[in-house]
């Protein structure tokens, strides 16, 4: 099982609609991966380690696939629709780490 973390670094004058994000670009992200994605969660950022401190992250996405291969086969049909959906609901550049999943 892999992982793929989508992850919206916070920084002064980042703008994101968890909103828009949520009730919108993921479903449509869930569609088109269909029954490839295996599971899709979305976390909000409220905190850093210290009390009353900013998160690192505004927002992260995390895809679940049964293998990498699965993946590149239902995301490269799609990129292109994903990557310009990002201006409506983000002005951050998102980073993407692919992980394997251990337990």
């Amino acid at each position: 099982m892999i992982e793929v973390m989508i992850l919206y670094p916070k920084s002064e004058g980042s703008r994101f609609d968890m909103d828009y994000y949520s009730n919108r670009h993921i479903p449509m992200v869930r569609e088109k991966l269909g029954a490839a994605c295996k599971g899709i969660a979305v976390k909000k950022g409220l905190g850093g380690p210290e009390p009353g401190s900013s998160p690192s992250f505004v927002a992260l996405g995390h895809l679940l696939f049964d293998s990498l291969e699965v993946f590149q086969e239902a995301f490269a049909p799609h990129a292109e629709a994903f990557m310009a959906d990002i201006p409506n609901y983000t002005n951050i550049q998102p980073l993407v780490q692919i992980n394997s999943v251990q337990i």
